[in-house]
């Protein structure tokens, strides 16, 4: 058996705490070693054994360290990601990869001149109500798909603490750079690369520097048309996902439990993680030949962000492809860097 990767957490906020952590340690392929905490020591209460650096530098530093998640407010990513790569590390990096195409594309080539794999992270591939979206969709019941919507409503009228976000003269910043990368992977998941597209964004919160609105049209062949919104002021959601083919419809609810089970302590090893609760089934509607409705609730799903993990480890100790492409990340940044109509 292949020795673990030892993996390297360049913070600790709640994208270690629960993105991250609770994998790394319960997934047999890796050893969480160390963190970078520059105030408050907390990976230690939930981790004893790990050791807590006061910098990057330190951590980087270390020899023993294979693969470094960057996992630091978006405008650093790709600093942080150069740096982890100099230093001769695997990098994973948290989404988004990068605020512009050209950097992502200077973090490929510093990747494959030092040898080192560059994985970007898109967790929500493997959320419960994605899963189910993409299982229907792929079962061909709904005929050629004709429209497509994905959505992200929230109702967050005040500004985020996490002022990386908020701040206009920040890169990646705002709710394109912050759910933008969840619901287009997604998309380009399923599709890949559209013909063409259009982007509007709004800000409506009081104060507010950045997007908290935007909205994408997708053109792909055969006349599909994909519709991507997050908005953070909605008050009463609409279904999360719908989807309309010349045989039927699929609607399902943002059903994913995964966040708050981690942010509750409850580890991926645990039986009930990632379970959908019931009333969470997507209604399918099939036209039959007789052009009557039939209607089904296709079951509740299991997510597991396990799998993202897993696939690090296979490419790291076996070779194998990682689902989530340099290509894919590409065509997503195309999207996120786009000039809007507004």
């Amino acid at each position: 058996m292949s020795s673990p990767v030892v993996t390297g957490l360049l913070s600790y906020g709640m994208s270690g705490r629960v993105f991250h952590g609770p994998f790394l340690s319960t997934h047999p392929g890796f050893k969480l070693k160390a963190v970078t905490e520059r105030h408050e020591k907390k990976a230690a209460l939930q981790y004893p054994d790990i050791i807590s650096y006061n910098s990057i530098d330190e951590l980087l530093n270390d020899a023993e360290i294979d693969l470094v998640v960057v996992n630091t407010p978006n405008n650093l990513h790709y600093a942080h990601a150069r740096q982890a790569l100099l230093a001769g590390k695997h990098v994973l990096i948290e989404k988004p990869a990068t605020a512009t195409l050209p950097q992502f594309r200077e973090l490929q080539d510093l990747a494959s001149q030092a040898n080192r794999h560059l994985f970007i992270y898109q967790n929500r591939r493997w959320d419960s109500d994605f899963l189910s979206v993409k299982e229907v969709i792929e079962s061909g019941r709904l005929g050629n798909l004709i429209e497509v919507h994905f959505r992200f409503d929230r109702y967050r009228p005040v500004l985020s603490a996490k002022l990386f976000k908020e701040t206009g003269k920040n890169e990646a910043n705002g709710l394109v750079y912050d759910l933008g990368p969840h619901l287009l992977d997604q998309i380009i998941s399923l599709f890949g690369r559209p013909l063409a597209y259009h982007k509007v964004t709004a800000s409506h919160r009081p104060a507010s520097e950045v997007a908290d609105y935007f909205s994408y049209q997708l053109s792909y062949p055969h006349q599909l048309n994909v519709y991507v919104t997050a908005s953070l002021l909605v008050a009463d959601p609409l279904p999360s996902f719908v989807v309309h083919g010349t045989a039927g419809s699929y609607i399902k609810s943002r059903c994913d439990v995964q966040e708050t089970q981690l942010d509750n302590g409850l580890l991926p090893t645990d039986a009930a993680y990632g379970q959908e609760p019931e009333g969470c089934e997507g209604r399918l509607t099939i036209m039959d030949i007789n052009n009557q409705k039939q209607t089904e609730l296709i079951p509740v799903h299991q997510g597991n962000y396990t799998h993202l993990f897993e696939a690090v480890y296979q490419t790291l100790t076996n070779g194998a492809l990682y689902p989530i492409t340099h290509e894919h990340i590409a065509w997503q940044l195309e999207l996120l860097q786009a000039s809007a109509t507004n």
